[in-house]
């Protein structure tokens, strides 16, 4: 088995036997018997933390689940600070769940759900941060102040919970770098481990935002009808 891994902007070839084995698993057979300075992250290796996220012929993957296949090429998460090899700093990443306000603001605990109201945003609930769609994502790759994937949908997560009685507050911190920004290009969704649509949840986010009387702020230099012409 030939693998090539990305190490200090370059791709260092690894030959090795293997078979039938995940890359998590084939990282660990060359770190302990061909390199041992080869770094990269791991944790639950049952595809719950996140943290072996990484890239594979140029798509998200994790590693604990991703069968490695002849002449595989690895590297790092993208749109993210490399420490060393295939080890990221995702700091900046999860500031954006703090600038979005992804949480209660006004929870009222005489609100009860019943199943119907917890299956709407179940499936945001099962976002395990591993960092796959901003690596993903054209528009964080141009725009670090872009607020970005999972923390828009947990925006959505928190604003469609019916305990929220004041969702307008965190709509309108979504307002800037956020809902209007994305191009809906569904990149996030394709590379999900959890199968988590963040494009849906920001088409949900829009039409909620378009509630509060906001609206995307590029409307409002056009002045032309749709064939081109003013209108009066």
């Amino acid at each position: 088995m030939r693998v090539s891994i990305k190490r200090e902007n370059k791709f260092v070839d690894y030959e090795l036997e293997a078979e039938d084995i995940t890359l998590l698993a084939l990282l660990n057979k060359i770190k302990l018997e061909i390199d041992n300075t080869l770094s990269f992250s791991s944790g639950c290796r049952s595809s719950v933390c996140g943290s072996c996220s990484m890239r594979v012929n140029e798509r998200e993957v994790l590693a604990c689940s991703y069968k490695i296949a002849q002449g595989d090429r690895i590297e790092p998460l993208k749109n993210v600070e490399v420490i060393r090899d295939l080890v990221v700093n995702m700091d900046k990443s999860y500031e954006t769940n703090a600038r979005a306000k992804t949480w209660l603001h006004a929870f009222n605990a005489e609100v009860k759900l019943d199943h119907s109201d917890e299956k709407i945003n179940e499936l945001q609930s099962d976002c395990i941060l591993c960092g796959s769609c901003y690596s993903a994502c054209p528009v964080y790759a141009v725009n670090g102040e872009f607020l970005g994937p999972f923390a828009l949908t947990r925006v959505w997560k928190y604003v469609s919970d019916k305990r929220e009685s004041e969702p307008q507050e965190t709509i309108e911190t979504i307002q800037t770098n956020g809902v209007w920004d994305c191009t809906l290009c569904n990149e996030c969704t394709l590379v999900c481990p959890q199968n988590i649509s963040s494009k849906a949840d920001i088409e949900k986010l829009r039409a909620k935002s378009s509630q509060y009387g906001y609206m995307d702020p590029s409307f409002g230099s056009f002045s032309g009808g749709f064939d081109g012409s003013p209108q009066f």
